[in-house]
């Protein structure tokens, strides 16, 4: 019986199997490579691989900005949010100081009297009205302010009682003036020092030295001015309560 040579169970189509064995295996190789590659592109393509987890990175980076922006903004805006508006109002609304309703009464009262311009040598056409202007984000200055060198003398604008003399962190050295029927109070302040000798309690005449201009209190050191301001007492009659009158229309 004829045995058949072991060459012939493996039938190649050419004589040199060896090199037909690594022709047929790098084309198996590439095959699978290049179908690894089409399963993969496909996968990425419906976000089913590797693009998630960067959108995911993306939107995690994405709150945060947004949180840090949110925080900041409702820290900065709290403050503002019950000051001169409805608590309902959103935090994001710009800021709305409080309205100083109209006081035309006290205001003609008071220009009837004539009074005094407190800083000694200025005149009225000196003045400038800054009643309205902001001196922060919540809060008017509600006030005259009254430029003049230092040490120059402040008077007292009409008659009346000294209610207080009081250091602020604000105003400096100050004077709490009433007028004659207590229902008016004038507030002098930013001032150099007293006018000698005065006290609590004292009566005091038009045109009387209360003290001297400066800079005390948050005053800019370079810019000596007598911060001068009006208010109708309440019925407490507090020192330090009641409702502001622009100055500058009372004593030009």
């Amino acid at each position: 019986m004829n045995k058949r040579p072991v060459s012939s169970w493996f039938h190649f189509p050419s004589k040199d199997w060896r090199r037909d064995l690594r022709t047929f295996c790098a084309g198996a190789g590439c095959g699978f490579l290049g179908g690894a590659l089409l399963v993969a592109g496909t996968l990425w393509h419906y976000n089913l691989i590797g693009r998630p987890a960067a959108a995911a990175g993306s939107t995690i980076q994405q709150a945060e900005r947004t949180n840090k922006i949110v925080a900041r903004d409702t820290v900065e805006a709290a403050p503002i949010a019950t000051v001169g508006r409805p608590a309902s109002a959103p935090a994001s609304a710009p800021p709305s100081l409080p309205s100083v309703g109209p006081l035309p009464e006290s205001t003609s009262t008071l220009k009837d009297r004539r009074l005094l311009i407190p800083v000694q040598g200025v005149t009225a056409e000196q003045l400038n009205r800054d009643f309205n202007d902001r001196r922060d984000e919540v809060r008017r200055h509600e006030a005259l302010d009254i430029l003049a060198p230092r040490n120059t003398p402040v008077r007292a604008v009409e008659d009346g009682t000294i209610a207080r003399l009081f250091l602020s962190k604000a105003g400096g050295i100050t004077v709490y003036q009433f007028d004659p029927s207590k229902v008016f109070c004038y507030y002098y302040a930013h001032l150099e020092r007293y006018g000698e000798g005065l006290k609590e309690g004292d009566t005091v005449r038009r045109g009387q030295i209360l003290g001297y201009v400066g800079t005390s209190g948050n005053a800019p050191k370079n810019t000596p001015h007598l911060h001068f301001a009006i208010f109708r007492l309440t019925d407490a009659k507090h020192w330090w309560e009641g409702t502001p009158i622009d100055p500058f229309d009372v004593l030009r």
